[in-house]
């Protein structure tokens, strides 16, 4: 599904130019649930902003579904993305100003779902994350729990082939954490592919693959016992 051919990264600052991502090949197969780790400015969440296509490599080449999507315009990049591609924050970036429907909803909006449809499909999404009674509420009248599950709402209304969650329990103590690592097993047991940054070894075990990366290389890439 997933495919980087010796793919860099760096970033400039000043006079300091630094290398983020060297020299990265790796697949990820349709189905798997990878865990990325490593100490902070190892080059995870780079990595992470790569697959999503939210940014590009300097060199390098990646393939998304078999299609080379290195050097793609922006516009090409948010329509692969949309269809595509769900994410989660650690810091769940729901807009205040909307209530839990709205939040949900509007990733239907930039698909140009019909309304009736989108309508349907948020109140399906709602309840099988266990919010629906909060639909009208606003995200501040939420636990960081709630919240959390109605950014994964968010991530998953649009039938997403992959999602990609950045530290997602970060946010969370440890019941509220538990929980949403619960919902990604099943997520994931139901066919999404998923690839997530952790600084949780705990949470990575429960992946089905672990990388770990030091340097912006791959230090360890291993499967978990069954």
């Amino acid at each position: 599904m997933l495919k980087l051919l010796n793919v860099s990264k760096t970033f400039q600052g000043g006079d300091v130019r630094t290398t983020a991502l060297d020299r990265i090949t790796l697949e990820i197969d349709a189905g798997e649930y990878v865990a990325i780790t490593g100490p902070s400015g190892c080059g995870k969440s780079t990595l992470l902003s790569l697959l999503g296509l939210l940014d590009t490599p300097d060199s390098g080449e990646y393939r998304f579904d078999g299609r080379n999507v290195t050097g793609w315009r922006e516009a090409q990049l948010n329509s692969l993305r949309r269809g595509r591609i769900g994410f989660i924050f650690q810091g769940f970036n729901l807009i205040e100003e909307l209530s839990v429907a709205e939040n949900v909803e509007l990733a239907l909006e930039y698909m140009n779902v019909p309304a009736r449809e989108r309508r349907e499909r948020v109140a399906a999404m709602l309840d099988k994350l266990g919010v629906a009674h909060r639909a009208r509420h606003r995200p501040s009248q939420l636990s960081g729990g709630q919240q959390q599950r109605v950014a994964i709402a968010r991530a998953l209304v649009a039938r997403p082939a992959l999602l990609l969650a950045d530290e997602p329990t970060g946010n969370l103590d440890t019941a509220h954490g538990d929980e949403v690592m619960r919902l990604l097993r099943q997520i994931n047991a139901e066919g999404t592919t998923i690839v997530m940054v952790t600084h949780s070894p705990a949470h990575a075990a429960q992946a089905s693959r672990t990388l770990r990366l030091l340097d912006g290389r791959i230090l360890v890439d291993a499967l978990q016992a069954a």
